[in-house]
């Protein structure tokens, strides 16, 4: 008996900003376990149930096996001589402002590195921009106004050391759910600490709230300009900091003087009492930390909102101290290497200013390249409009999904379509973006990459690879050097990652001298089998020094010329779009807990396909009522850009009149689910971040003609055929079988005949009639190859109970029984699926609740939820607070968290 060779293997999370350590065990070079890395700072063995899950994404589902060039596969050098000859050829007849690159916070920081280098290096354009525009880059600019440089004040120990929390813009909960268990915890340990949420909706994050303030959206900067009136009426500025350390607070103070707090409470539509409680709390508060996310960036004024959080933290002193701070939280696993290296148009690398002749010299020089780029290029919307007009004729994109990911989804598909040449690596062989590439190029993914990321908290961590790459699939970094050399140009003869992030440690050095906060000299010169061993570091780490662990600004000195911070005076505005009688509703958008982004990763987890099956457009009871609307329906929201069709979820979690509905579903997985239909390209006007929290739209409910509920194992490849008969549809993974939801504006005659066509399935087909519902179902080879339900209604069957049936060898009489009649085992009728770990269903929660169970911890020792990510306790939490039978006097405890 051979004894397969175990070992382990550290790397970090693919998935949200708060940069988690992953512990991966291997058997005979296969991955067996995943786990949090205990001694991570950022996570200490947490992990949230995307990241527990990590292992189900890494199958070869779905993944390019060679390079294709219109449709054909090619060989790799095939593949590079084409792009570099087009590219060059592009070049020579148009000049270099004619390409150009679109990258992502997805990539890692030796790819990021290399793509800039290339683009404004050596083709000697800045077009190379991020989907990090999208996320992050109002925060940038905030920070770089006020402090000279795009550098975050905070870590994560401060969450756990403040006295007030203010998430305001971040439903941290389901968007850092790690982070936000710290916080919890650090709650539980510290009554006194204090928790604000503000937010437009009542989501999951204000389960920890001593304090909720249901803002009227797009209204945050008024909330901190009155916050900065207020310190200085009630003599609680930070006087002495202002003086030694800041400029321009006259100007800023001077622009906040009609934001009493009855006008901040008109504004925002808050009661008088909550601003004033608000405002006190900060300034009374030894500590405090804004915690700010997606709601304050992706906004057409989202750099003056973080600046006037950074006005407040500046005015009050209460930054650059344990538990204080204006602390911007990123969306994705690398945005933050990307800022360093210089992914966004605006930017050179290593922090250093596009335009400013010195820096351009600087970098030039340092990388001994023939150009240099000397202005900012197109930023995101700014270059797919370039693209649509014919400006840019060729365009990279890398690692990301804009077919989705972006606003105005029509004009972006217009703008594919006109493209001379469009190239995409990918790590997958479809998606939205794909369909338009004239060029594929198979990318490694996570788990076959090598290199570095950094966190929100400005933390280096590796990721290292746990698989050999796919079939034929390269490293980013590697297709650009292979490009770049084909291209003529020297400075690519790169090896291996650690070679590359060499080079950027001692770019980050060069010519310095205190001058910029990221440096990583102390990181330069190691070894590769160093850098193999790197351990989480943050920044700044400066070669000679004794080791700070992270901390900036040193003695209260910034970025800027004079070494002081500055205060920007800002005039708060609301949304460009505006309501109407035509289009009378809000709607805002984001993510949920159990999916990423595009859904490219996170779709192929049946676990995580659970939790939320569908897409849905949540509206307010009154609103419902007025356009009769009921729960589940299918309703259209329109835009004046587009519309989307996905199920309504009736709830008081929002204002009347606002509407919210997640940003992951996409053509791969719904007909018209893409919540970037609905929003223009409207944009902030320094960060050129998109508003994409805030569009008028109208909402009325759809109906079909005929409904039909269909399951098919996953081996059957039918998903064309079935959906392009279909008027609507919309698809959801599991383990065994895909359920394809579909609807029909004409009656089908002939059901059973349209499903044997459709699917192309041979076996043995019966069918059941009762009344106007149809039930199909088709066994080949003793085992359950497809089951459909057609109705006049919208009808759903449990897929986990369709699941287990796909998994039968055989199926038996009782089940052959149930099929037929849709009557699904007990045990796949507890209702919605809570915890995604150990699979526990709504019902027998609400049965102990009932019981006498109101903690979320007893509730763990009951039924297992809860016990292993953490990210299903506010849930729990809800539900004790709607089910429990409370008697006088007791309290429920419902921040518990292990």
């Amino acid at each position: 008996m051979t004894t397969l060779k175990e070992s382990l293997i550290q790397t970090t999370c693919a998935y949200c900003g708060v940069g988690c350590g992953v512990d991966v065990a291997l058997a005979g070079n296969q991955p067996t376990q995943l786990e949090g890395m205990p001694e991570h700072p950022a996570n200490y063995g947490r992990l949230c149930v995307k990241g527990t899950h990590l292992l189900d994404t890494i199958s070869n589902e779905n993944r390019l096996s060679a390079p294709e060039i219109n449709n054909k596969q090619v060989n790799w050098s095939e593949a590079s001589d084409y792009v570099a000859s087009e590219f060059s050829k592009i070049i020579a007849e148009h000049g270099p402002d004619a390409v150009a690159f679109y990258v992502s916070g997805q990539l890692l920081t030796e790819d990021y590195y290399i793509a800039n280098k290339f683009m404004k290096g050596y083709i000697g354009s800045a077009n190379i921009d991020t989907n990090s525009r999208l996320c992050m880059s109002s925060a940038v600019a905030g920070y770089k106004r006020a402090f000279g440089e795009d550098v975050v004040p905070c870590d994560y120990e401060d969450l756990e050391h403040t006295e007030l929390l203010i998430l305001i813009g971040s439903n941290a909960a389901w968007t850092h759910p790690v982070l936000y268990q710290r916080i919890a915890r650090a709650k539980r340990m510290n009554p006194t600490m204090k928790v604000v949420v503000i937010d437009p909706r009542h989501t999951d994050s204000a389960e920890l709230a001593d304090r909720f303030l249901q803002l009227k959206p797009g209204t945050d900067a008024a909330l901190y300009n009155g916050l900065l009136r207020y310190l200085a009426d009630n003599q609680l500025l930070d006087d002495d900091f202002i003086a030694k350390h800041t400029d321009d607070f006259a100007t800023a103070l001077a622009a906040t003087q009609s934001w009493t707090i009855d006008e901040v409470a008109s504004y925002c539509e808050l009661s008088r009492h909550e601003v004033s409680q608000f405002y006190s709390e900060f300034a009374t508060s030894a500590s405090a930390i804004s915690f700010y996310s997606m709601g304050i960036n992706q906004s057409s004024s989202g750099v003056d909102k973080c600046n006037a959080i950074i006005n407040a933290h500046l005015a009050s002193g209460k930054l650059l101290k344990t538990g204080s701070g204006p602390f911007s939280i990123t969306g994705q696993p690398n945005a933050m290497g990307g800022r360093e290296v210089g992914g966004l148009a605006n930017q050179l690398a290593a922090h250093l200013d596009i335009e400013n002749e010195q820096h351009q010299s600087l970098v030039k020089r340092f990388w001994q390249s023939p150009t240099i780029a000397t202005q900012a290029g197109a930023k995101a919307l700014d270059m797919f409009d370039a693209i649509r007009a014919g400006k840019i004729k060729a365009v990279w994109i890398m690692a990301t999904n804009p077919m989705v990911s972006l606003p105005n989804t029509d004009a972006i598909a217009e703008a594919l379509k006109a493209c001379e040449l469009v190239v995409v690596s990918d790590c997958v062989a479809s998606n939205d973006t794909l369909d338009y590439a004239h060029v594929k190029l198979p990318s490694t993914g996570w788990g076959e990459k090598e290199g570095t990321v950094t966190n929100s908290e400005r933390r280096i961590s590796r990721q290292r690879a746990i698989i050999a790459p796919f079939a034929g699939a390269k490293n980013d970094w590697q297709i650009l050097c292979d490009v770049a050399k084909k291209m003529g140009f020297s400075g690519f003869d790169f090896t291996q990652p650690s070679e590359i992030f060499d080079e950027w440690a001692r770019l980050t050095s060069f010519e310095n001298n205190g001058s910029r906060q990221l440096n990583l000299s102390a990181l330069a010169g190691m070894s590769s089998r160093e850098y193999n061993a790197l351990r989480p570091i943050q920044w700044p780490c400066i070669k000679g020094d004794n080791y700070q662990h992270g901390q900036v600004f040193s003695q209260n000195q910034f970025s800027t010329t004079n070494k002081k911070a500055r205060f920007i005076a800002i005039t708060p505005q609301l949304p460009k779009q505006v309501t109407s009688s035509e289009y009378p509703l809000v709607m805002n958008s984001g993510r949920i807990r159990d999916q990423w982004h595009t859904m490219t990763r996170t779709g192929k987890s049946a676990t995580l396909s659970t939790h939320i099956t569908r897409p849905y457009i949540e509206l307010h009871p009154k609103d419902a009522s007025r356009l009769g609307i009921n729960n589940d329906d299918l309703v259209r929201a329109q835009s004046k850009v587009g519309e989307v069709i996905a199920n309504a979820k009736i709830t008081d979690s929002l204002r009347v009149g606002e509407c919210f509905m997640p940003i992951h579903w996409n053509q791969q997985f719904a007909s018209s689910a893409i919540v970037g239909k609905l929003y223009s390209s409207i944009a902030d006007p320094i960060s050129g971040q998109p508003e994409t929290k805030f569009t008028a739209i109208k909402l009325q409910p759809v109906e079909f003609s005929q409904y039909m509920d269909v399951f098919v194992n996953k081996q059957s490849n039918c998903q064309a055929d079935l959906t392009a008969q279909s008027d609507y549809w919309l698809k959801v993974n599991a383990s065994n079988c895909s359920q394809y939801q579909l609807a029909f504006n004409d009656v089908i005659a002939d059901a059973l005949y349209w499903c044997q066509q459709s699917s192309g399935i041979k076996g043995q087909w019966s069918a059941f009639y009762e009344g106007v519902t149809q039930r199909i179902q088709c066994i080949a080879n003793g085992r359950l190859v497809f089951v459909a339900m057609v109705t006049n209604e919208q009808v759903t069957t449990s897929i986990e109970w369709n699941n287990h049936l796909f998994s039968q060898s055989a199926l038996n009489f009782a089940q052959l029984q149930s099929l037929l009649t849709a009557t699904p085992d007990e045990e796949f009728s507890q209702g919605r699926q809570i915890c995604s770990c150990f699979k526990v269903r709504e019902k027998p929660i609400v049965d102990a609740i009932k019981a006498g169970t109101h903690r979320v911890d007893e509730l763990g020792l009951q039924l297992q939820c809860g016990t292993n990510c953490g990210s299903c306790k506010t849930e729990l939490s809800q539900l004790i607070k709607r089910h429990a039978v409370i008697a006088q006097g007791q309290q429920i405890d419902v921040l518990v968290t292990v």
